[in-house]
């Protein structure tokens, strides 16, 4: 299957993707102590979606949960960090074909490799992106959003490196292992 497309089964996993972000970002949420900001399981989400289904539906997951998270829950919609949701995403996905989860094998080395990925993603998504939109778009205060932009980012890296890991590493064990006999 191209991860690059839109199938019909990728369109179908961009709805629920997108639905399942809103009701974690709404009931599986910590707040930090920091304004406006929580310890948030959606990116772990995020990332076994991008990895699945590639960078597009990565993307589109991030837009769209983000967007709809927002405006249900708070009656608008930050652009600012709806944007980085979507960079993130589209990053995760970017690493799907080099992880190879429908192999069923994620050891040592690809775990490595996708939690360097989603640490760079996220540090450019949430120290960088986030700030820098926050106060283009919105005006917002330069110490302010750095430190939102630092408090988020280092807990979104720290729940996808565990959650995400162990989620991609439960789904890599429901797929049949390349070369195994018991292939259908």
């Amino acid at each position: 299957m191209n991860k690059n497309t839109l199938s019909v089964r990728t369109i179908v996993a961009i709805g629920i993707g997108a639905a399942v972000f809103v009701i974690l970002g709404r009931f599986a949420s910590i707040p930090t102590g920091i304004p406006n900001s929580n310890i948030e399981v959606t990116y772990a989400f995020l990332a076994l979606m991008a990895v699945i289904f590639g960078p597009i539906a990565g993307g589109l997951i991030g837009l769209i949960g983000h967007a709809l998270k927002d405006l249900i829950f708070y009656g608008s919609i930050w652009w600012s960090w709806v944007i980085v949701s979507m960079f993130v995403g589209f990053l995760f996905g970017l690493i799907s074909k080099k992880l190879d989860i429908e192999s069923g094998e994620f050891g040592r080395q690809k775990i490595i490799t996708f939690n360097l990925v989603q640490v760079g993603a996220q540090a450019l998504g949430w120290f960088l992106l986030a700030p820098v939109l926050d106060i283009v778009i919105y005006a917002e205060p330069t110490s302010k959003v750095f430190i939102q932009g630092l408090g988020v980012g280092i807990s979104n890296m720290v729940t996808v490196g565990i959650l995400g890991t162990l989620l991609l590493t439960l789904y890599a064990k429901t797929r049949t292992k390349t070369g195994s006999l018991d292939r259908e």
